[in-house]
């Protein structure tokens, strides 16, 4: 089965989906022994991972599992998970023997060695509201279409700013930094609507052997690497409606465009000195500097880490154990 697949000049060359036109039926159907991981990294969202949880549950046969990537929380995030019918994993049972870094980027990475699924699907724990359409919704090319490896959701996503709510608001990283950076370094890439989102799947054989930049680079350092390695046509992306969760404040979102422009450009083959990223605070009516280094620290694509490469699949027996 091939996807109709409308038209569209502002995407350009990328595979995109406006709507949803399959039924998690036809995408059981098409699993064809192929199974499926939903993974949502954690870091003290205890207020919306459960509900999200259970709306991924709700797909049924079609995820084979669903697992929280604890990424250090100090709150009831896992508890809610496992009430909700997650399998909670942290980050040091993940790849136990190896070197904790921070960063989202890090709790990505060891999910590959977390779970042992042919596709992942990763899914922000902090997204209110959750659609549960999201997961049919990114797994359907993945399932039904030749040759597509990653896809990525894009969205409308509302700006919350104390009790007022702007409708397009979300998304200032990406408007002011990452699309001007992708039509200037990879313009290919021009039309991917949120090259940032945290909604996403891919197979396992694309996902282990792409690295995973530190930190918050480590979506647009996957796009990138993606398509150097894959080319354009492995790349798709699917209208998944309406996207919320919790804004964060411009320092926070300037650290953020830091990472974010140093896995760009370490892609792109440019120097980048490393350097903390300097910003300033009023206090008292004075302004304050504040610094926040850089990480860059990058983990190499998972299938070179020898843990990983020699792992047995669940259910097999070593041939010394056998005999």
């Amino acid at each position: 089965m091939t996807l109709d697949r409308p038209a569209s000049s502002w995407t350009g060359a990328i595979r995109t989906w406006s709507r949803a036109s399959w039924s998690v039926a036809d995408l059981v159907a098409a699993k064809r022994g192929r199974t499926v991981s939903v993974v949502l990294p954690a870091l003290d969202e205890e207020d919306t991972v459960g509900a999200v949880v259970t709306a991924v549950r709700g797909a049924g046969a079609l995820v084979d599992e669903v697992v929280v990537l604890d990424g250090g929380c100090t709150d009831r995030t896992a508890e809610r998970a496992r009430a909700a019918g997650a399998v909670v994993i942290d980050r040091e049972t993940a790849m136990p023997g190896v070197e904790l870094r921070p960063g989202k980027g890090e709790v990505l990475w060891r999910s590959l060695a977390a779970t042992t699924s042919d596709i992942i699907c990763y899914i922000d724990s902090d997204l209110i509201d959750f659609d549960p359409t999201f997961v049919p919704s990114l797994l359907g090319p993945l399932l039904l279409e030749p040759g597509v490896e990653l896809v990525k959701g894009f969205y409308r996503r509302p700006l919350r700013l104390e009790t007022e709510q702007a409708d397009t608001g979300g998304g200032r990283v990406t408007e002011l930094l990452v699309r001007p950076l992708v039509s200037a370094v990879r313009p290919d890439l021009a039309g991917i609507v949120q090259p940032l989102g945290g909604e996403y799947a891919g197979t396992r054989e694309l996902l282990e052997s792409l690295p995973f930049a530190a930190g918050y680079g480590v979506e647009i350092g996957l796009l990138l690497d993606a398509h150097a390695a894959r080319g354009i046509d492995a790349i798709g992306q699917v209208n998944l409606g309406v996207r919320k969760h919790r804004n964060r404040s411009l320092i926070q979102l300037g650290a953020m465009a830091r990472q974010i422009l140093a896995a760009t450009l370490d892609r792109c083959g440019m120097p980048d000195a490393g350097a903390a990223l300097v910003q300033f605070v009023q206090v008292g009516g004075e302004w304050l500097p504040s610094s926040t280094e850089l990480q860059v620290s990058e983990r190499p694509p998972m299938r070179e880490i020898p843990s990983y490469a020699n792992r047995v699949p669940e259910g097999d027996v070593l041939p010394e154990a056998a005999g």
